[in-house]
C-alpha cells in the first residue's frame, strides 16, 4: 500500500478491509511520510498545504504498529529512507547529500518515509473431542474349553 494510508480519508477502514480480504499469513507492505522528519516539519512550516506531499495527513510508525497489531497482524520488520531535507534544486540536493549516509547510522527514527512489512496472524482453533464416540479395541475373548479339548490340543 503505497501512501494510501496518508491520502485516504479513513485509514482504519482501509485497514479493516486488508485485514479481511487477507489470508492467514499473508504480507502487508506499507509506505508512508514519517511526520517526525524534516518531510513532517515542512509540512507543518509550510503555509500552501494542497501540493504533493504536504497535503496528505502523515502516521507515525507507532501508530501504524498499534492499528496493525489490533487487527492481529506481526509487524516483522521496517526501515526508514529519504533524511535530506525535501528541496527541488540540485544544488540543495548535492549539499544535503551527507545526511543521506549519516541518517541510518545517527537518527534513523527521522527518515522521511518508511516501509513497513507485516504478516496478518490468524490463531488457529482444535476441537479437542470427548472420547464418547470412540470404539473400543477388542481383547482376547475367553471361551470354554472342555477338558477333552484341552488334552487334545497337547497343552
Amino acid at each position: 500500500m503505497p501512501h494510501i494510508l496518508e491520502f485516504h480519508g479513513d485509514p482504519h477502514q482501509v485497514l479493516r478491509e486488508v485485514e479481511r480480504v487477507l489470508i492467514p499469513d499473508g504480507q502487508l507492505i506499507v509506505t508512508g511520510f514519517n511526520p517526525h522528519s524534516l518531510w513532517g516539519l515542512r509540512r507543518r512550516l509550510q503555509s500552501r498545504r494542497n501540493e504533493f506531499p504536504v497535503s496528505g495527513n502523515y502516521i507515525s510508525v507507532q501508530r501504524l504498529k498499534d492499528w496493525l497489531q489490533l487487527l492481529s497482524f506481526e509487524v516483522d520488520r521496517g526501515n526508514f529512507g529519504c533524511y535530506a531535507p525535501p528541496c527541488n534544486q540540485e544544488h540543495w540536493l548535492k549539499r544535503w547529500h551527507f545526511m543521506e549516509a549519516a541518517g541510518d547510522r545517527w537518527w534513523s527514527f527521522a527518515g522521511g518515509a518508511y516501509l513497513l512489512r507485516a504478516v496478518k496472524r490468524v490463531h488457529g482453533m482444535r476441537l479437542i473431542m470427548p472420547p464418547w464416540n470412540r470404539k473400543k479395541v477388542p481383547g482376547k475373548v475367553l471361551t470354554a474349553v472342555t477338558q477333552k479339548e484341552f488334552e487334545q490340543s497337547g497343552q
